[in-house]
């Protein structure tokens, strides 16, 4: 067996060789690829594989030259090709490794075992390219193992910390010098490794041994294993290092993703509400230094719940995707689309003239009327747009907002399908302050700011208060006492009404169980339902429980209906209100001959009541129209064997002619208007001519 001896000065030369090379290899690379056009990229990788390839080659075999063989040699060419073969594709596929915009842990680690297993493959294809006359190669298994670690553990370290300080500005030239030596050192040692895992035999042995005999062997392997596990340490730290990177890394994309969702609204990816906040303040401070005029065009789609109703949520859904699309199509970069609402859109342009503003309008609304194909189906939908201008409308985003929906909501009422620019005008300041009511409904429901006034009802004959009708009222804290007319619509479109329904009826049933216990009779206490109160799923089990709570006549509670109401579901009515009656609750048809009612209908609704809607005595004068319709009212009622109430009276001449006609009953400002409880238990009788 003989053992290699080395040539100091080639030795020394390879080292210096591999330093320089992976030094100039990193320099060049990063100057290759900085700014370098697409197409050119292939060539100038295999470019820089070769010349990096050919480098390390090179220190190879000048290291193996070092060698004192102990007999001459020669080179068998095909193996040595594919030596620098193989060196060449570990080059490019280091230099294409760093130049990827970012290292993940998979990547480090097979990128780290594919070129540490190349620079050995070249190492040993290299050594059977050798051929020493008379002598046969045997290696050390330990050894080539070490060789192997050494390889996969330093190309490892190389690449972790290429990519850990590649974009350092400070000391870049200290990190090229520090990357450049650890590559340099994993080919020196896998080199030089790999040569003392070798060992000329004379004659035919076997190719591997598993020891290591002689003192000089073991402490060559004692240094070796040595460095290669503190490589394999440091390589383990590195990898535990990147994984912890890329964690941190995958955290602060999903925290990013989270910030941007609470942005952006889920469904359209349109920023939403929460962003608005931000970007006006963003807006105003900019705008207001250069002087610039904003403009907020508030979108509202007309009928868009019929979309959901009729089609499906996710028909609806995808309506507003598509809708989305369209708008944006038409915007520039000073314009901006967000999403405030279910089908509520908003669109604020930057440095905004009031022309541009009415001519982008005019065009979102024909793009909008355009038919949307969603599921086989065809889809038509129109807006309403409302429109303010900064500053001139607003000095803020709160005031923007509401005159930009103030000015949505007059397009409404003018038809919808149009758009309404802010004007300060008493019409829409009504619509404002509409606004700021239903906003402040519900807190008035939640802490019930209502107070019941009692209308009385007489009788036509001798003018005796025979029931009282309930009337709701607002105990606002700041605006006082307001009317039904400014709060009834909001809670309707809000669905408060319920709450406030079935708040009245249950004080209506409390003061019916006071007057019982104390002998007064105003009964009885007619209460208004509501059409979406009528149609309530749990209107009878609510109706049960308050009965329970108050035993009280079920007959002294009376619910007036609208015409409109009864005659929606005719056959719906019928049967609520055969139960309702099944009950023992009297019923009425409230505002009749407004509606599109028939006495055809009339006689099979079990009510006790018909209420003459008060237009009907307006112009009311005798052998008027008015007195001819009103007669033939009165007497079919009369003979279907309803009580017939005619409500509006203010006038002795309309009284008068009622009594003549022969309607039993009479409600109106003439006789008595909505009162407290304390004035109508206190009420004097009305001094009329009977």
């Amino acid at each position: 067996m003989v053992h290699l001896h080395y040539e100091l000065s080639l030795v020394a030369g390879s080292v210096a060789v591999a330093l320089f090379v992976c030094y100039l290899a990193i320099s060049i690379e990063q100057l290759l690829f900085k700014g370098l056009r697409k197409e050119l990229e292939k060539i100038v990788l295999l470019g820089s594989g070769a010349t990096l390839g050919a480098a390390i080659w090179c220190m190879h075999f000048m290291g193996m030259l070092a060698c004192d063989f102990p007999a001459p040699y020669s080179f068998d060419y095909p193996l040595t090709i594919l030596s620098y073969f193989i060196a060449f594709v570990a080059s490019t596929f280091a230099i294409w490794l760093n130049n990827r915009p970012s290292l993940s842990f998979v990547r480090l680690v097979l990128g780290s075992f594919l070129m540490g297993l190349a620079i050995t493959g070249m190492h040993y294809t290299g050594m059977m390219g050798l051929i020493v006359e008379g002598y046969k190669p045997r290696y050390n298994v330990l050894l080539v193992l070490c060789s192997i670690f050494i390889a996969v553990s330093g190309t490892g370290l190389t690449f972790w910390l290429s990519f850990k300080y590649k974009n350092n500005i400070k000391r870049k030239l200290l990190f090229k010098a520090a990357i450049a030596l650890m590559m340099a050192l994993s080919i020196i040692g896998m080199h030089y490794t790999g040569m003392a895992a070798v060992r000329w035999d004379i004659g035919d042995h076997a190719l591997f041994e598993g020891l290591i005999a002689s003192e000089q062997g073991i402490l060559i392997f004692s240094v070796i294993f040595v460095t290669s596990l503190i490589l394999m340490a440091a390589f383990v730290v590195a990898i535990m290092d990147q994984r912890l990177e890329e964690r941190s890394r995958q955290l602060f994309k999903l925290n990013q993703e989270l910030a941007n969702q609470a942005l952006q609204d889920s469904l359209t990816k349109l920023p939403n509400r929460s962003f608005l906040t931000e970007y006006a303040d963003t807006l105003f401070s900019h705008h207001e230094y250069h002087h610039d005029k904003l403009a907020f065009i508030y979108i509202d789609l007309d009928q868009f719940k019929t979309v959901n109703d009729g089609f499906g949520h996710h028909v609806g859904d995808q309506l507003l995707v598509q809708l989305t699309a369209r708008i944006y199509r038409k915007l520039s970069n000073n314009e901006k689309l967000l999403r405030i609402g279910g089908d509520e859109f908003l669109l604020i342009i930057e440095r905004a003239s009031l022309e541009h503003t009415v001519d982008l309008a005019e065009q979102i609304l024909l793009t909008i009327q355009e038919r949307f194909l969603i599921a086989w189906k065809e889809i038509h939908i129109s807006a309403s747009m409302g429109i303010a201008m900064y500053p001139e409308h607003g000095q803020n985003l709160q005031d923007l907002l509401m005159n930009a929906d103030a000015a949505m909501l007059t397009s409404k009422f003018q038809g919808r399908n149009t758009y309404s620019i802010y004007n300060y005008c008493v019409h829409q300041e009504e619509i404002k302050s509409q606004s700021r009511l239903v906003n402040e409904l519900y807190k008035a429901v939640e802490e019930q700011q209502f107070v019941l006034f009692y209308q009385p009802k007489f009788t036509c004959s001798d003018y005796q208060v025979c029931g009282v009708e309930a009337l709701i009222r607002w105990q606002h804290p700041q605006l006082g006492l307001l009317g039904p007319n400014l709060f009834i619509r909001g809670a309707e479109q809000t669905g408060l009404i319920i709450q406030m329904g079935y708040w009245v009826i249950e004080e209506a049933l409390k003061q019916i169980q006071i007057w019982e216990q104390s002998g007064r009779h105003y009964f009885p206490i007619a209460v208004n339902l509501s059409a979406i109160q009528f149609e309530h799923k749990n209107l009878f089990s609510t109706l049960e429980q308050l009965f329970e709570k108050y035993p009280i006549n079920p007959a002294h509670l009376m619910l007036e209906v609208t015409e409109s109401t009864a005659m929606h579901h005719i056959d719906t009515t019928i049967e609520t209100f055969c139960r309702l009656r099944s009950m023992g609750i009297q019923l009425s048809i409230d505002d009749f001959g407004t509606g599109h009612s028939s006495f055809l209908y009339l006689k099979n609704l079990p009510v006790n009541e018909l209420k003459i809607d008060r237009a009907f005595i307006l112009d009311l004068k005798a052998n008027s129209k008015e007195e001819m319709i009103l007669e033939s009212i009165i007497r079919l009622a009369v003979q279907l064997g309803l009580i017939v109430t005619v409500e509006g009276v203010e006038h002795q001449e309309q009284a008068d002619i009622l009594r003549r006609l022969g309607s039993q009953q009479l409600q109106g400002y003439l006789l008595g208007m909505p009162m407290p409880i304390e004035e109508l238990e206190h009420m004097s009788l009305p001094k009329l001519h009977v």
